[in-house]
């Protein structure tokens, strides 16, 4: 899961706060105001800094993006470009010759709709479904069996069967209605772990629908930024990321439920993305350029990197030890191969999620691209979407990928 940046949306200062509340930047300046407007009883001096911290941070971010545009960027990312008149043809399975895509470093070649494999099979374009709610959905898990839920604001659970997606939870675990940041499944996809604010969090039994609220564990409240779970149903490994950079480690053994922390790996930053793997490897990453890998399922991490990104790290996933790649917000995806980390650029602009699977990997941005590649090796490919919202989050199975956004948006892409 991710904890987004924000977009400069069309409409000038006011769309653009709006989005820029959504994000870890508003959570701080917001701490801020408080922690020096409390300090007003001290000296009457810390009013003024305490206005400062609340407004200073929109205005300079604002100013920022609207300069990238005036300069020659977009805010949807990733721009679509006609396909090259001169582009060498290259032969399909079924004959067929279609254009040969640009690397996709600048992010703006590739073909839309649908591409042959390395295993010659075609891989459908990315679909919006028809959801029922309009509410931002955050973060998304595909499970094994190609089912899936959805989760965000106002606490909205959405399920999946592999066909149309439905209301599992209206107002979240503990029917409180506080938004929903993070959703992970088992191994097996028996089992669904939802974490947001508030410290609201459940555990939802994926054969029967059935919800256990498991929220604020130990007594903490703070909003669980991101989710991870490693395991089968019943000998599950839960942990749940904050904005102060804990980690709470919960190990969830056949209806007992254990939990330890917060501990924090690294300077306190706020933690953006969480993921495990098999074998108890796992990654995390914060908003200060750091890395951490786990071996023993959480009990202990160490730090990896990153040295030298220029943007601020959104998400991060893994396909075992010495396979991860973490996503900024600078459009650059960091691969590590267990010794050092290689930047690639996928687009001129912000990467919101990141997923994968075996040996494919799919982005998304806070504008409706799409990026994929078939293996480390591969390029990246664009392809475009008809989502009516920006995305926020992407999740990959076995035989599906979605990719969750603003207003209720979901997108879909099926292999055959």
């Amino acid at each position: 899961m991710t904890f987004h940046t924000v977009r400069l949306e069309e409409g000038g200062f006011v769309p653009f706060f709006r989005s820029y509340t959504k994000t870890w930047i508003h959570a701080i300046a917001t701490a801020g105001l408080t922690a020096f407007g409390t300090l007003t009883i001290v000296h009457r001096w810390f009013a003024g800094l305490a206005i400062a911290a609340y407004v200073v941070p929109p205005i300079v971010l604002y100013l920022r993006r609207r300069g990238s545009l005036e300069d020659g960027g977009t805010d949807s990312e990733a721009q679509s470009a006609e396909p090259d008149a001169d582009a060498e043809p290259i032969e399909t399975p079924d004959g067929t010759g279609r254009e040969r895509p640009d690397s996709a470093d600048d992010g703006t070649r590739g073909e839309r709709e649908r591409r042959p494999d390395e295993r010659g099979s075609a891989v459908v374009g990315w679909n919006a479904v028809e959801t029922p709610t309009d509410a931002t959905l955050h973060d998304v898990t595909v499970t094994g069996s190609n089912g899936g839920y959805a989760v965000g604001d106002g606490g909205v659970v959405l399920a999946s069967d592999g066909a149309e997606w439905t209301p599992a939870l209206e107002d979240g675990p503990g029917a409180g209605g506080n938004d929903l940041r993070g959703v992970a499944a088992t191994a097996d996809g028996e089992a669904v772990w939802i974490a947001g604010d508030s410290g609201a969090l459940g555990r939802i039994d994926g054969e029967t629908g059935r919800h256990t609220d498991y929220t604020a564990p130990e007594d903490i409240t703070d909003n669980w930024l991101g989710v991870a779970v490693g395991g089968a149903s019943g000998e599950e490994t839960v942990l749940l990321i904050t904005g102060s950079g804990g980690i709470v480690r919960g190990a969830y053994r056949e209806g007992d439920l254990e939990w330890t922390g917060p501990d924090k790996p690294g300077s306190g930053s706020s933690l953006s993305g969480v993921s495990l793997a098999d074998g108890g490897v796992g990654y995390c990453c914060d908003t200060n350029d750091s890395v951490f890998e786990t071996t023993d399922s959480g009990e202990s991490f160490e730090r990896i990197g990153l040295e030298g990104a220029d943007g601020t790290l959104t998400d991060v996933a893994t396909a075992g030890r010495g396979d991860c790649v973490v996503s900024d917000d600078d459009g650059v995806v960091h691969r590590y191969d267990g010794s050092r980390w290689t930047p690639e650029r996928v687009v001129d602009g912000s990467l919101s999620g990141l997923d994968r699977h075996g040996d494919r990997t799919v982005a998304c941005t806070t504008g409706d691209g799409m990026f994929e590649r078939l293996s480390p090796e591969a390029s990246w490919e664009r392809f475009d979407t008809d989502a009516a919202g920006g995305l926020l989050a992407v999740s990959l199975g076995p035989d599906r990928a979605v990719a969750v956004g603003e207003g209720g948006t979901v997108v879909e892409r099926g292999q055959r």
